[in-house]
């Protein structure tokens, strides 16, 4: 997705309508837009995890103002595209609840035509793209540029949301290092930042492109495995992963000894919560004593090391 800042940036936004037919001469005052449509939220779900994910939803509650509330999807939604609703004569309360709940806009039915509605999505998108912008800039490990633990938070949300609709098993790693805090001490202020890049590179280097790595403070890793073809692969890849982490490592000449220690929690066998998830990992790992995993199975390759 282009960024808010990148005004020159003309390719058409794409808009999802939901439950209502596309706007009829509905562009271009503010840029070109591309609008599809679907007669359901359900139906909306699933575009938002397709390869063709809209940037902007617009969802006509027709009557049934409560429906956008009790829709699953909505926490998704929010985080993936700018979403406005169209609603007949909504009260304040009701746009104020909608709003805290992450809408962009909400538009009252009788007083909006389809170039207002083009308008108001337009701007909806602007505004979500800076948001995130800003978002972004709070949530990256400076020394890594990995995700930080608010990223992956909003991360699994998404992910955990989908696996509701999609089943499959996936999985989250927790990495605790030991020795990295005390390499300063021997080596420099310039050493922990230097070696946690190290370890970054290798962890990314034994992942599929879908997994994601992020930093855990200091002196950890997480890892979501997005998709396991079966749960014991998950196994499988924190002990390859533990392996590449414990390999030797340097640091201008000087050899650096680092423990590793590993927990892994399985979606939805072990928590279906994203918060669950990572507490179970986290108290995994830290029950082993450095070196060690609690995720240890057969060494081998898994699914997961395409």
């Amino acid at each position: 997705m282009a960024t808010f800042s990148d005004l020159a940036d003309l390719s058409p936004l794409q808009v999802l309508c939901v439950g209502r037919p596309v706007p009829v001469g509905a562009d271009a005052a503010f840029g070109p837009l591309q609008w599809r449509t679907v007669a359901t939220l359900d139906a909306a779900t699933r575009n938002l995890g397709s390869e063709a994910a809209p940037q902007a939803l617009l969802i006509d509650l027709h009557t049934q103002p409560q429906a956008l509330l009790d829709w699953p999807g909505l926490a998704m939604a929010v985080r993936a595209a700018a979403v406005v609703v169209l609603a007949d004569h909504p009260t304040r309360t009701q746009a104020w609840t909608w709003l805290r709940a992450g809408v962009q806009d909400v538009l009252d039915r009788d007083h909006c035509d389809d170039a207002d509605i083009a308008r108001a999505v337009t701007l909806a998108v602007r505004r979500w793209q800076q948001q995130e912008d800003v978002r972004r800039a709070w949530s990256i490990d400076l020394d890594t540029g990995l995700p930080n633990r608010t990223q992956l938070m909003e991360l699994m949300h998404q992910l955990c949301a989908l696996r509701e609709r999609e089943p499959a098993p996936m999985g989250l790693a927790v990495f605790r290092l030991e020795g990295l805090s005390g390499s300063d001490l021997q080596l420099g202020v310039a050493a922990a930042p230097t070696l946690r890049r190290k370890l970054a590179v290798r962890l990314r280097s034994g992942l599929r492109a879908s997994d994601v790595v992020a930093a855990l403070g200091h002196d950890g890793f997480a890892v979501l495995l997005t998709r396991l073809e079966a749960p014991q692969d998950g196994e499988k890849v924190v002990a390859k992963l533990r392996r590449l982490l414990q390999g030797p490592l340097t640091f201008a000449g000087q050899p650096v000894r680092v423990g590793v220690s590993a927990g892994l929690a399985l979606h939805p066998l072990q928590a279906r919560r994203p918060e669950d998830l990572l507490k179970v990992a986290m108290a995994a790992a830290n029950e082993q004593p450095a070196g060690q995993s609690a995720a240890g199975g057969p060494r081998g390759e898994a699914a997961n090391d395409g």
